[in-house]
Parts: C-alpha cells; sequence; structure tokens
C-alpha cells in the first residue's frame, strides 16, 4: 500500500471483529514500533503485546468506560499497552558523549520519553493499517494504572501511555459522521509560514 494511501486511511476504529490476526502481521506491527526515533537512541520504551483471549479479558477491567461506550473493542485480537522508561534517556543524557553530569529532568525541554513512545506507538497505527487491519489508541485513567501494573507485573519504573487495539473492523462499523470532517482543521488554518499568523 502506498504510503500516503495508510496515512489518508488510518482513523481510530472501535469496533472489530474477532477474526484472528496472522502472527506474522502482529510480529510486523510490533517490530514496527522498533522504527521509531528515540532522543539519543535512548529507545526508552517497552511494550506489553496481549494476544492470548486470557490475558486479554485481564485487561479490560483497567478501561471501564471503552468496554462500556465500545463493548466490541474487546474483540480486538491484539492489544498492546506502548511504555515509557524515564530512566532510560536520564541515564543516556548523563554518558559522556552528551555533557551532561547529572540526570536532572529538569534539563528537559519536554518529557521525550513520552514523545518517542507515543511516536513508536504510531508506528504501530500505520503499519496495522499497510496490513489491511485496523487500529485505536486509547487512554488508561489514572487511578486504573496501578491496579493494572500489579496485574501484569509491569515495573513502577515503566509509564504506560495507553492502549492500542489492533483488528479487522466489524462489518456493522458505523460510518464516520459528517462532523468529523467539519471539523478536522485544514493546512490553512494550522501551518504558520515564515511567521505566526501567516498562512500563505
Amino acid at each position: 500500500m502506498e504510503f500516503s494511501e495508510v496515512v489518508r486511511r488510518r482513523r481510530m476504529i472501535r469496533h472489530y471483529s474477532d477474526k484472528p490476526l496472522a502472527p506474522e502481521a502482529v510480529e510486523r506491527i510490533l517490530a514496527s514500533a522498533l522504527r521509531a526515533p528515540s532522543a539519543g537512541f535512548s529507545q526508552g520504551w517497552a511494550f506489553l503485546a496481549l494476544t492470548d483471549p486470557a490475558d486479554r479479558a485481564r485487561f479490560w477491567p483497567f478501561v471501564p468506560t471503552r468496554t462500556e461506550q465500545t463493548p466490541t473493542m474487546q474483540d480486538a485480537p491484539l492489544v498492546v499497552v506502548p511504555l515509557a522508561h524515564k530512566a532510560a534517556y536520564l541515564e543516556r543524557y548523563a554518558e559522556s558523549d552528551k555533557g551532561w553530569e547529572d540526570r536532572a529532568e529538569a534539563r528537559w525541554p519536554a518529557p521525550y520519553w513520552y514523545i518517542d513512545t507515543g511516536m513508536a506507538a504510531l508506528m504501530m497505527l500505520l503499519s496495522a493499517v499497510d496490513e489491511g487491519l485496523d487500529a485505536c489508541f486509547f487512554g488508561i485513567m489514572p487511578d486504573h494504572l496501578e491496579p493494572f501494573r500489579t496485574e501484569f507485573g509491569v515495573p513502577e519504573e515503566y509509564a504506560p501511555i495507553g492502549g492500542i487495539t489492533v483488528g479487522y473492523r466489524a462489518d456493522d462499523v458505523p460510518p464516520q459522521g459528517s462532523r468529523i470532517a467539519e471539523r478536522r482543521r485544514g493546512a490553512a488554518e494550522v501551518v504558520h509560514r515564515g511567521h505566526w499568523g501567516l498562512h500563505s
């Protein structure tokens, strides 16, 4: 599939069939995350991949809003939780080639451990489309994070940034409403050329 078509087709799909995924497709989607950029090549991320039905069933109680509003999300045969590892960045930039002698978080203009893990998540979303599949990124609310860590044995230093579902969309997915198209902001509105406020 042409990259422009992958980008055009990408959208958040919340209704899935229970059709299984080819194991090779799952591995390609997961491997694509490793090609995301990371500051200092810190690679401060990890990914909890849930393919076994029993493991996925253990996950869904931690996102009750999703299961209440869109119960067919639970039919997705792959759930991935991307996890950001801040310490990997603080340690990498304390190495001699980076010139910082401490591990002060205040040195960072933005939390790149979250940014990079988010880019890895986007790689998986796009790779899913390239595989002829659909995907969705969704949040895990703060009050569910610690119980989630405990259930899956996730170390405290790894921060879940959300969840990703991947699968085949259900046959009866509601069409994208006209309000979405109406709300989509165009380049002429959000791209400032040479100076803020100049759009052409």
